[in-house]
Formats: structure tokens, sequence, C-alpha cells
């Protein structure tokens, strides 16, 4: 495939990345031939380490097409990282914006330019208790279907096991290897020219992360959950489990009150 548009700042930061990638994990690459030579796409990638983002630029970048990757609008801002953002391409993400499609107004500019947008659907690193992908918000699906663009699952895993999520020191020995399979692109047209209603961006968004899922459990050899893990009904969950132990406390607190009161 064509290296085109790489320019200096993401070479300097490959010069930078790719020998203590190389040097630290072993790399069972897969379904390369899948990411499109020419045009604008989309690449939809789970999250499981602080480091993915690292060794999964490292396969994007072997094919010759380098990710874009999504980042807040207020880090192209801030002197040397920011110059390096801008200088690497990465998308801006306009959170303040109150039109949900403005918040993607950049990467859709840059699908449109015949660049490679980099999504991360799940918007944080998965806390799935097994590492499975978990509910994702529907950022790529709305960039996808304006676009109608090719939408590229990736699923990776072995970063993971250098840096579990959350950990604040890696295990580097044995030495692990970094999986990743990219499959064909997702097919969405049942979504295009229709109205962008929540619903719809829903189902989208499960349809694509379905097909990572699907390629993870071949990755893995295992099958996932049959419902994903939803961060917000845990935060429910925990939130009924923190008031039932505050009123459990509060009841236990006024018999005791009670008992004394009886005792005296």
């Amino acid at each position: 495939m064509p290296r085109r548009r790489i320019g200096f700042w993401y070479r300097f930061a490959a010069v930078l990345c790719k020998p203590p990638l190389v040097v630290l994990i072993k790399r069972d690459w897969r379904g390369m031939e899948h990411i499109p030579a020419e045009g604008g796409f989309i690449t939809a990638v789970n999250h499981n380490s602080h480091i993915d983002p690292f060794a999964y630029a490292h396969y994007q970048y072997n094919t010759g097409r380098v990710p874009r990757f999504l980042a807040k609008s207020a880090l192209f801002n801030k002197g040397f990282v920011g110059a390096a953002m801008r200088g690497t391409g990465q998308i801006p993400v306009y959170r303040e914006s109150t039109d949900a499609l403005s918040a993607f107004r950049a990467a859709i500019d840059a699908v449109e330019r015949g660049e490679c947008v980099a999504f991360y659907p799940e918007g944080t690193l998965t806390r799935d208790p097994d590492g499975w992908p978990m509910t994702a918000k529907t950022g790529a699906a709305r960039v996808a279907l304006q676009t109608k663009c090719p939408v590229i699952p990736i699923a990776q895993w072995g970063a993971n096991e250098v840096l579990p999520p959350y950990a604040k020191k890696p295990h580097l020995f044995p030495r692990k290897t970094h999986r990743v399979l990219a499959g064909p692109p997702v097919d969405l047209t049942r979504f295009y020219d229709k109205e962008m209603t929540p619903e719809l961006l829903k189902e989208a968004t499960e349809v694509i992360m379905a097909a990572i899922t699907r390629q993870l459990e071949e990755i893995r050899g295992q099958k996932a959950p049959v419902t994903p893990y939803d961060p917000r009904l845990e935060r429910i969950e925990q939130r009924r489990r923190t008031e039932a132990q505050t009123r459990t406390r509060s009841q236990a607190r006024t018999q005791g009150k009670q008992a004394e009161g009886q005792g005296t």
C-alpha cells in the first residue's frame, strides 16, 4: 500500500516509539489486506490498555495508512504537545459543541480528505472484568453514516498483558505478543439516508462493536459474554448498593440509640 501523507512529525514519533515496541513486544498481526489502499475510512478498535494506542498505531503505520486519533480539542493548544498533535494530524473533538455532529466535524473533514480516522468507540478503557469490549458511544457510527465511508473493525489483545488496565507497572517479561486482527468493512448500508435518531445510532454502534467482538473471540479463542458490559448500569447498581448500605447503617444507629434509651 502506498505510504503517503505521513509527514515529519509522524515519522519522528515512529523513530521514537517503534524500537522499544519491537524489542519489548512480539507481533501476530493479521488482516492488513482489509485496510483500504485509497480513500477515507474509519477504524473502530477495542481499548484495553493505556499503551495499546501505541501498539495499534505501530500496526496501522506498517500498512502505509497512518491513523489519525481523536483527542480533546484543548490538547491542540498546549505547547509541544499541541504542536505534536497538529503535526501528526490528530483529530480534535469539540466536546463543548451543543450539536453532536459538530463535535466530530474535524473527523468528518478528515475522512472526506481521504484520511484514516481511528475511533475507540468505548471512549475509555474497557471496564469488563475479563477485558471484552463493553457498550460504546455513538461517535464512530455518526461519522460513518454522515460520510458513508468504510468502517474497518479491528480487535487487539496483548498490550493489556504488558500493562493491564489501570495498572501502574508494566509486566515486560516474559515477552508478550500483541495480536491484531482487522476485518472486512462493517455493512452499515441499511442505516444510510435515515434520520440519525439515538435509536438508529445505537443500533449501528452495536453492529460495529459486534464485529470487533467476533474478531476478538477469534484472537482469544474464547466466547465473549452474550450481553456486553454496560458501565452505566454498573454505576446505577453501585448507587443502589451504596444507598442500601447507608440505609442499613442509619437503621443500625437508630436502633442503637433506641436501645440506649431503653437501657436508661
